[in-house]
């Protein structure tokens, strides 16, 4: 679940891991919730206070809340988490950068250069490494940390378990050239998007078995096995808490701040801990929690997008998901609108709903994939199919069939009254049908261990993507094996019509067409995973923090990937 693509995280209703929109909107960028309720608060493409470094003053500290701190550390790993990726980029090689708008740069301190051609009917791709880049351990990165990084995420079919292998298994070799320095990435013919390899990082050579891939990260971050500008001072996962301070193995620009600390917070801990001054940013994308900074001193209320789709998705393995008609009548249950004006109340702002997972609606090609598979809010015709289907109602006003009671459990993950407002909201839509929805309020720290264990019959999350190629990584959200969609309404037959159909189409805009097309032909098929809507992201921060969430699927930069080491306080 992650890469240049999307990973999984929390459903994060403090706009810590929210949205995306399309276009600009007008009005009231200070957050005044009085105005016309057809008023949109105004949200940029990006506002993350970018400042040169020249700007800033060199020490200080940060400290930043987390959803969790996560039992699986690799963030390479099929269970970690945006979470899990958030913290690595703070002591595991950066080796891209991206502009906000999605545009990939190898980062110098780690490339030298990075050029995609074309040899012998094949993509390659040669690139040369820094020469002084060292693992904190102190041998040298090189070709091999390439190598590493592609043998663990080419297949599952050897034992190892990673988010995603869209892109790697399309490689043929990963070599050494003329030096070790140097490293030669073949693809095995054309391929439509060689930027997404690599660019969320490299392992370390040492993770170089099943075993150590899978098992090794288990509340173990193996601080030796990083590099960057940061290295690892303090790793906590009971106390949920991580610190960073300056890595003296680093070659590159030192980094701005003498210490950046990550804490493991619920939403209500995490809005009185920036309103004691114990942690310099939080989401506030809830009426509620914008009211209580809005009148604070020395602080900045940043508005953006966020490239991310909050979504529900069932367990059809599950004995009342599995029929396909359930989860279709369940979808249609479901009033997306209701959703949208509880998730945003008093925040003025509005959007067409998400509709696909693959791309956002601001980028070329976008349809409505939800809409194109046939769905549409009607609890009627989904009485209709559930009486057809033979689900009768009980005494109770709950169905029942052989057996088996339309009785489920819905987890949410933390104390904020929004997400219970949306929790209670869908419990009435599904009453309206017939499903008896149990409400189970949990701790945030327990999500990505529930999720993974599916200990869920319907759960709602994020899905937050890092680069703007969504069709590259179709396969990560759709094929049977996939990490990321824990539906199990995968099957061979889709997986098929992905590689053959999908993926052997070379040219990228064409590709991006097809996968649209692609995606409202699986989702009529399956009805396992639903895309509810976008969002806005707005974040109270402390006055003077520039180079605001550097790292992928976070925050404030649109796809912006920025240097870590230039986070820090203006002069």
């Amino acid at each position: 679940m992650k890469r240049h693509q999307k990973l999984m995280s929390i459903v994060a209703v403090s706009g810590a891991l929210a949205l995306v929109m399309s276009g600009c909107a007008s009005g009231d960028t200070g957050g005044d919730n009085s105005g016309d309720k057809d008023k949109k608060t105004e949200v940029s493409q990006a506002d993350y206070n970018p400042q040169p470094r020249e700007n800033l003053k060199k020490g200080g500290d940060v400290t930043f809340a987390i959803n969790e701190i996560t039992p699986q550390m690799n963030a390479f790993h099929g269970d970690a988490s945006a979470d899990t990726t958030r913290l690595a980029s703070w002591y595991t090689p950066q080796v891209f950068l991206m502009d906000p708008d999605g545009t990939p740069h190898p980062n110098p301190a780690y490339l030298d250069s990075w050029e995609i051609g074309e040899e012998g009917g094949n993509t390659v791709i040669n690139g040369t490494i820094n020469k002084d880049a060292v693992w904190n351990d102190g041998s040298p990165i090189d070709w091999t940390a390439f190598e590493t990084t592609w043998v663990a995420n080419r297949s599952s079919d050897e034992g190892y378990a990673p988010n995603a292998t869209d892109g790697y298994k399309e490689i043929k070799s990963v070599e050494q050239g003329d030096s070790e320095k140097d490293v030669v990435v073949t693809f095995d013919g054309e391929f439509a998007w060689p930027q997404m390899v690599f660019l969320t990082g490299i392992l370390n050579p040492n993770v170089n078995t099943p075993e150590i891939f899978n098992e090794g990260f288990i509340e173990e971050p193996h601080a030796e096995w990083g590099a960057g500008p940061y290295k690892i001072e303090k790793f906590d996962s009971k106390g949920q808490v991580v610190s960073f301070v300056p890595n003296d193995k680093w070659w590159g620009n030192e980094p701005m701040l003498d210490k950046v600390t990550f804490r493991g917070l619920d939403d209500s801990a995490s809005i009185n801990a920036f309103k004691n001054g114990e942690i310099d940013t939080v989401g506030v994308a809830t009426k509620d929690r914008l009211e209580q900074v809005q009148d604070m001193d020395g602080i900045t209320i940043h508005r953006a997008q966020q490239t991310a789709n909050t979504l529900l998705e069932v367990d059809s393995e599950k004995p009342q998901f599995k029929d396909l008609e359930v989860r279709k009548a369940f979808y249609m249950g479901l009033n997306v609108e209701q959703q949208m004006k509880i998730a945003w109340n008093g925040l003025d702002y509005t959007e067409d709903p998400g509709g696909s997972f693959i791309l956002y609606s601001f980028q070329p090609h976008f349809t409505n994939s939800v809409v194109d598979a046939g769905w549409e809010y009607n609890p009627d015709e989904a009485n209709k199919i559930l009486d057809e289907a033979g689900w009768a109602l009980n005494d109770d006003g709950v169905r029942e069939k052989d057996g088996v009671t339309l009785e489920v459990t819905y987890p949410i993950f933390g104390d904020d009254p929004t997400l219970k407002a949306g929790a209670q909201s869908l419990q009435q839509m599904m009453k309206e049908i017939g499903f008896k929805v149990n409400i189970d309020v949990r701790s945030p720290q327990d999500f990505s261990t529930d999720y993974t264990s599916k200990n869920w019959d319907i759960m709602s999350l994020r899905f937050t993507s890092s680069d703007p190629f969504g069709a590259a990584w179709f396969c990560q959200m759709y094929c049977s094996d996939s990490g990321l969609n824990l539906s199990a309404t995968g099957t061979e037959a889709i997986d098929k019509k992905i590689h053959e159909d999908l993926e052997s189409i070379t040219d990228s805009e064409k590709n991006t067409v097809k996968a649209m097309e692609m995606e409202s032909e699986i989702m009529k098929e399956t009805w396992g995973i639903f895309p509810l809507y976008n969002g806005p992201t707005i974040t109270a921060v402390t006055e003077g923090l520039a180079n605001l969430t550097p790292e992928p699927y976070v925050g404030l930069d649109l796809f912006g990937v920025t240097p870590v080491e230039n986070v820090g306080w203006e002069k």
